[in-house]
C-alpha cells in the first residue's frame, strides 16, 4: 500500500503536462495575478463544505485548494524561484521547528498543555521573524494586509494585546464599543468620510471583544450570514404561501415572520 501522501506527485505530473509547450492554452496563460481570485474562491468553498459538513464537497474543494497550491509552485518553478518540494520541505521542516516537545529538540520545554504549546510557538516564531527583515520583526509584522478584514482585524488585536496594548478583560473591551458607537452616532448624521472611519474604529472594536470572548468574528459573521439567510427566507417562504412576495409586505409583518423564524428555531444549528 502507497504511503498517505505519496499520490501528490500525480498531481504535480499532470499539473506540468498542462503547463507543457503542447498543453492547456488556459492554464498555459495564467499568471500568479490572475490566480489570486481563483485561490480565494477555493478558500471559501471549501469553508462552505465544512460550514454543510459535507464529506465528499469537503474531500472535493480541499482537492482544488490543493491544485492552487501545486500550480502557484509550478509558475514560481518555471521561474526558476522554487519548486513544489521546496514548498513541501518548508511547511515540513517549520512544523518540526516549532514542535520540539514532540520531535525532541535539544532543550525542548516540556509544553504539555495547548497554552503551554501556543506559547512556546509564539517565542519560536518570534526567534524565526528576527532574522528577517526588521519590519517584519515588529510587533504587528506577519499578520498579511490580504486576509479577510474581520480575521486580519482579529490577529492585529491579539498581537498588541499580548504586549500589553488592550483593554482590560471583555468588560473593558466592551466600554470600548459603546464608545464607539457614541462616536458613530456623532457623525451619522454627515455620514461621509468621517462615519466610514468611525464605522471602521466600531467594527474593530467589536473584533476586539470578540477575542476576549473567545470568539472567532469572521466565524461569528459567517453564521449570523447563515441565519440571517435562513430567516429571511422563512419569511419569503411564509408569504409565498399566500401568493405574496416581501416586496408585497411591509416591515412590522415580516418583522413577526422574523420572530416567528427565530421561536421556531430557523438557522440555530442541530
Amino acid at each position: 500500500m502507497a504511503a498517505p501522501g505519496s499520490s501528490l506527485s500525480r498531481l504535480v505530473e499532470i499539473m506540468d503536462r498542462l503547463l507543457a509547450p503542447d498543453g492547456c492554452p488556459w492554464d498555459r496563460e495564467q499568471t500568479l495575478a490572475s490566480l489570486r481570485p481563483f485561490l480565494v474562491e477555493e478558500t471559501y468553498e471549501v469553508l462552505d463544505a465544512l460550514e454543510r459538513d459535507h464529506v465528499e464537497d469537503h474531500r472535493e474543494e480541499l482537492g482544488d485548494l490543493l491544485m492552487q497550491v501545486v500550480f502557484q509552485a509550478a509558475l514560481r518553478q518555471a521561474e526558476g524561484a522554487f519548486g513544489i518540494d521546496d514548498v513541501v520541505a518548508e511547511i515540513c521542516d517549520k512544523l518540526v521547528r516549532r514542535h520540539p516537545h514532540v520531535f525532541g529538540a535539544p532543550g525542548a520545554s516540556d509544553a504539555r498543555t495547548s497554552a503551554e504549546v501556543l506559547t512556546q510557538w509564539e517565542q519560536i516564531k518570534a526567534g524565526e521573524k528576527a532574522k528577517k527583515a526588521a519590519a517584519a520583526a515588529r510587533t504587528l509584522g506577519g499578520v498579511l494586509p490580504g486576509l479577510p478584514a474581520l480575521a486580519r482585524a482579529q490577529k492585529l488585536g491579539d498581537k498588541a494585546g499580548r504586549v500589553g496594548f488592550d483593554w482590560g478583560g471583555w468588560q473593558g473591551s466592551l466600554t470600548k464599543v459603546r464608545e464607539e458607537v457614541d462616536e458613530v452616532t456623532e457623525v451619522a448624521p454627515t455620514a461621509g468620510a468621517a462615519a466610514h472611519h468611525e464605522i471602521g474604529d466600531l467594527l474593530f472594536a467589536v473584533v476586539n471583544l470578540a477575542r476576549k470572548l473567545g470568539v472567532d468574528a469572521e466565524s461569528a459573521l459567517h453564521d449570523a450570514s447563515r441565519r440571517f439567510t435562513q430567516r429571511f427566507e422563512y419569511i419569503e417562504d411564509r408569504l409565498g404561501e399566500a401568493g405574496r412576495r416581501p416586496a408585497d409586505s411591509n416591515l412590522e409583518e415580516m418583522d413577526a415572520l422574523w420572530n416567528a423564524a427565530k421561536a421556531a428555531g430557523v438557522g440555530v444549528r442541530g
